[in-house]
């Protein structure tokens, strides 16, 4: 059986979307400009005046989007389904101190993007990405930092990050819209 171009994007999104999950983790943990003991890894999201975020913030702000761009090829069951799976990959792959708080803001804020691009998308795709993220990226942010560390010392790093990734994908939808006749 030879599989035709959208199912293979279809693969190749759901792959990309359930491989964020594990690349945020552990780059929390492993990769940044600094990266103090039993604290995340850090990088900066804005230069002036620095504005710093725990590292895994940009796998994380992708991971809306990618997500968006899934259901657009293969439907809403298929993306709840990712969701679900990514909820179980983020207990499998995050520290076990960071477990609950890395479930929570993940599914929650996966579901909240879900919605929102469900009810947008038929309007405007580029709109739709951009809002539903940006609910997304706030309900993440919020709920990861509350529940890992009782803190919201990176609230704004890590909204600037993950919108940043936000941003930055938006040329690739335009581009792959005008290539591909499915997204």
């Amino acid at each position: 059986m030879k599989l035709t171009n959208k199912q293979i994007a279809t693969v190749v999104f759901f792959t990309l979307f359930l491989s964020m999950i594990p690349a945020a983790n552990y780059t929390l943990l492993h990769f940044g400009t600094s990266c103090p003991i039993n604290q995340p890894c850090i990088i900066p999201v804005w230069f002036s005046p620095i504005i710093y975020a725990p590292s895994g913030v940009l796998f994380a702000g992708l991971a809306l989007v990618l997500r968006d761009i899934l259901q657009r090829l293969a439907g809403l069951y298929l993306a709840v389904i990712a969701v679900i799976i990514g909820t179980i990959l983020s207990y499998l792959y995050v520290n076990p101190a960071l477990a609950l708080a890395g479930c929570s803001a993940y599914f929650l804020s996966e579901m909240t993007d879900t919605v929102i691009y469900s009810l947008l998308q038929k309007y405007n795709l580029i709109l739709a990405v951009l809002v539903s993220a940006s609910f997304g990226v706030i309900i993440d942010s919020t709920v990861f930092l509350h529940l890992a560390f009782h803190s919201y010392e990176f609230i704004g790093g890590q909204i600037i990050g993950k919108f940043w990734m936000v941003l930055l994908s938006i040329p690739l939808i335009k581009f792959a819209r005008s290539r591909l006749n499915y997204i």
